[in-house]
């Protein structure tokens, strides 16, 4: 679950893959082209595979079909271990991930299973986290909430739609450490089914602020109900969400994404890695996914090979250290 803060040498190395990874000669082609999305049909990882891989298709990409193969169970993790212990030198496969896998594996959640196992393969998209409050809220930007937290932590509860320790406590977490806020157990979270749930607890007033993804708070947006107060992106996201300023443009310097990407089986040819970089950098370079990305609400977030490596990698210790603090791992 995790676009965390991208150095300058991420990014700029995600620009060099762009150009590394083109389309190479044909020194690998699968002939069995299988993507698994770790859960049921429906929902983010299924979501990520198959319009992935239709898009492949459609671009001929890849030769005939993406074959779509739902491992559901452990929040991702029987998917791992099954890639890790079954099919570790399978050339065919990749497998849907996200901020949520990042997480788990930074939490230890995966048994056994370390984010070194596999071959990180590329991005393709992010859906940014923002920080709301309610419309007739009297605070109006981030630095003033995190004043606030400052001056008397017990008076402000943030909202979110995931357990403590998920994705959503930790993105303001990560914004409260950019804030200087140093004992982030001092944050109050209170965790929600759901975004829908924590933004309704919010306009009732039970909570003073509401911490979740763009997508998910759009329709508050729309009707007014909600202020955001910052966006978790690199720059101003377009459409609807572009009147709202960033966290780092208030002079916090924080990027909070929910990434979606693929990784391969760790035993992969370099041939096999090089063709899946490829393949999937040729969707994420076409106006068919631009289009996709438009329809479902995801921003822009190119990594690719190496570059998308170190991001993970960036991710999963990051997310280790902000567990390690509020006593989720040791």
């Amino acid at each position: 679950m995790t676009l965390i803060v991208p150095t300058r040498s991420v990014v700029l190395a995600g620009a060099l893959a762009c150009i590394t990874f083109a389309m190479p000669a044909l020194a690998f082609e699968p002939s069995n082209p299988e993507c698994i999305a770790p859960a049921n049909p429906g929902g983010g990882w299924d979501f990520t595979c198959r319009q992935v891989g239709k898009t492949m298709q459609d671009l001929g990409a890849v030769p005939g079909t993406v074959q779509v193969t739902n491992l559901a169970g452990g929040g991702g993790g029987v998917a791992f271990a099954e890639v890790v212990n079954k099919r570790n030198d399978d050339d065919n496969l990749i497998v849907a991930a996200s901020s949520a896998t990042a997480t788990r594996l930074a939490q230890g959640a995966f048994p056994g299973n370390t984010m070194d196992q596999v071959r990180w393969l590329a991005s393709v998209g992010a859906d940014y986290g923002i920080i709301a409050v309610a419309k007739d809220s009297p605070i109006n930007t981030l630095p003033e909430l995190m004043d606030q937290i400052k001056a008397d932590p017990r008076s402000v509860s943030i909202a979110g739609g995931s357990a403590v320790g998920g994705w959503d406590h930790l993105k303001v977490l990560l914004a409260a450490k950019r804030a200087g806020i140093d004992d982030v157990r001092s944050i109050k979270y209170v965790a929600f089914d759901g975004g829908g749930e924590a933004v309704t607890q919010l306009l009732a007033g039970s909570v003073q602020a509401f911490t979740g993804d763009a997508s998910e708070a759009k329709g508050f947006v729309d009707s007014g109900d909600i202020k955001v107060i910052a966006v978790l992106a690199p720059d101003r996201l377009e459409g609807d969400f572009a009147s709202f300023p960033t966290a780092k443009e208030q002079g916090i310097d924080v990027i909070g994404a929910n990434w979606r990407g693929f990784y391969g089986p760790g035993g992969m040819s370099p041939d096999a890695y090089d063709y899946w970089v490829a393949a999937i950098g040729k969707v994420y370079d076409s106006q068919e996914w631009k289009d996709v990305m438009a329809q479902s609400g995801l921003a822009p977030l190119n990594l690719r090979g190496p570059a998308f490596n170190e991001f993970v990698a960036q991710s999963v210790a990051e997310i280790q250290d902000l567990s390690r603090e509020i006593g989720l791992i040791k």
